[in-house]
């Protein structure tokens, strides 16, 4: 098996990396400033010369308040550069895997979403991600995995860092109440995505998020907990935070699919443990 990964520099394209260098697969990565995926030219030259088993496409627009005010950038890169790779991919017969958000979903539910459930997104950069999950799913045998909250990795930059760095430094930590989410943890997407790539799982859509449902601020405080600090939790609710592009106040997913494909996440409380031992 042979690999291409694009957004190379970034949380999950970086773990992939760390990953599988040194194996005995060949791997190919590239960031943006080495492959731009807008340019289906450089896209289709680079995979034909390649002619990769498996792309990882790990890049995306992820500006998600910048996508209001710029929605030709955020569907160039998170639906036609997936197209793109899409067509590459059937070409030379290789395998595509394509990631995806919880901001396909208006976040309205009260159970967690299974990937049967209506997308509705609310949001630019939603309805961005939900072209991009069609388009790669053109590719026969594609996967296209839904995370969310993702954390951990080289590059990590995500939410949970930000409420780990507040608690460390005994600042006041704002933190939703009210917003229900599953997070997930790169070393478990990468290790979920392997298994499915190895494994005799269907192709499909999947939701790859680590198991049970918390709050932001259920969250903050198991990592308090573990750190032994006393936190300073300021309550915010999702209706009093107004920006650019709406946020899913219900953005929990289900992973059952996942499971019954025989890729079983830990809990994100043991992947928070995992995670504040780094």
């Amino acid at each position: 098996m042979s690999y291409l990964i694009t957004g190379a520099a970034g949380q999950l394209g970086s773990t992939f990396v760390r990953q599988l260098a040194g194996g005995p697969d060949p791997v190919h990565a590239v960031t943006r400033a080495e492959l731009d995926l807008t340019r289906e030219a450089d896209v289709v030259a680079l995979v034909g010369r390649l002619r990769p088993s498996v792309i990882l496409n790990c890049a995306a627009y992820n500006a998600v308040d910048r996508a209001e005010r710029d929605a030709a950038g955020a569907l160039a890169v998170n639906a036609f550069a997936v197209q793109s790779l899409a067509r590459a991919a059937a070409a030379c017969g290789a395998t595509l895997v394509h990631y995806s958000t919880d901001f396909v979903f208006d976040g309205l539910a009260a159970t967690p979403y299974v990937e049967s459930d209506p997308a509705n997104p609310r949001s630019v950069y939603g309805q961005s991600k939900l072209t991009g999950e069609w388009l790669a799913l053109e590719a026969p045998g594609a996967f296209v995995l839904r995370v969310e909250s993702l954390f951990g990795g080289p590059a990590a930059r995500s939410s949970i860092d930000t409420i780990i760095a507040s608690l460390r430094a005994g600042q006041p930590t704002r933190v939703f109440v009210d917003r229900v989410v599953t997070p997930s943890y790169v070393e478990d997407v990468v290790a979920a995505t392997r298994s499915l790539l190895s494994g005799t799982a269907a192709p499909g859509l999947y939701h790859c998020v680590n198991s049970g449902v918390t709050t932001w601020h259920d969250l903050a405080v198991d990592i308090a907990a573990r750190l032994g600090v006393t936190p300073s939790l300021v309550p915010v609710h999702v209706a009093d935070v107004v920006l650019p592009a709406p946020r899913p106040r219900y953005c929990a997913l289900s992973n059952a699919k996942l499971a019954g494909a025989g890729v079983v996440m830990p809990s994100w409380q043991d992947a928070v443990g995992r995670y504040l031992l780094l």
